[in-house]
């Protein structure tokens, strides 16, 4: 991603202006930029500095909340290229955990998924492990994905990870999110077929790799 192109993006995204965000990534669609490029060095990229000028207090909520709704309206916009892949039989689960409410990152995530040809479930934010838990037992999915933005949720994390191998011993897991800038990856390790996945180019990889 060219740095004029996302330093023209940041400045319109900031002001909470959807039209220009959105001629940005018409021309970027326009020369046929790839839908990962997009997610992660556009949007993905974009909202991590956003959340970093909330977190030090120098935007406030609502300018951060304009920013994160943009985002998700120009998502959509994406859809029609990335439901059209063809399906592989996979299924996969995705989801942010209980007293998790940022969302965004995980529901790039379950387009990840639905562009390498899986059929994705996404819960959203603030999911209660027994209804994912249930949610499991409908699906039957290969791949649980739960997202983790808060640090200070990681104990929450380890909570239902232990319920999910527990219920669910042969179902891989795998995990991410903005929390684990912090830290935190090395207590997955004492868990087996679970993993961390550092970025969504690193996902579609994995997910390429994986047999219908």
């Amino acid at each position: 991603m060219d740095e004029k192109i996302y330093g023209k993006y940041f400045e319109q995204l900031i002001k909470g202006n959807k039209k220009g965000c959105d001629l940005i990534v018409s021309q970027l669609l326009d020369v046929h930029t790839p839908v990962q490029v997009i997610y992660e060095k556009l949007f993905q990229r974009s909202l991590y500095e956003i959340g970093s000028l909330w977190e030090t207090n120098k935007i406030s909520v609502a300018v951060e909340h304009l920013a994160t709704s943009i985002t998700e309206r120009l998502m959509t916009r994406l859809y029609p290229i990335i439901f059209k892949a063809e399906k592989t039989g996979n299924q996969s689960i995705i989801c942010c955990i209980a007293n998790e409410y940022h969302q965004i990152g995980a529901r790039m995530v379950a387009d990840t998924f639905e562009l390498c040809g899986w059929d994705s479930y996404f819960l959203g934010a603030n999911t209660p492990d027994e209804d994912l838990l249930d949610m499991i037992e409908q699906k039957h999915p290969d791949v649980l994905g739960l997202s983790l933005s808060i640090y200070f949720n990681i104990k929450e994390l380890v909570s239902v990870v232990e319920k999910v191998r527990t219920q669910f011993p042969g179902l891989d897991i795998m995990v991410g999110g903005q929390a684990f800038r912090l830290g935190g990856k090395e207590i997955l390790n004492r868990y087996k077929n679970v993993s961390y996945i550092g970025s969504l180019f690193e996902l579609k990889k994995g997910l390429k790799e994986v047999p219908a």
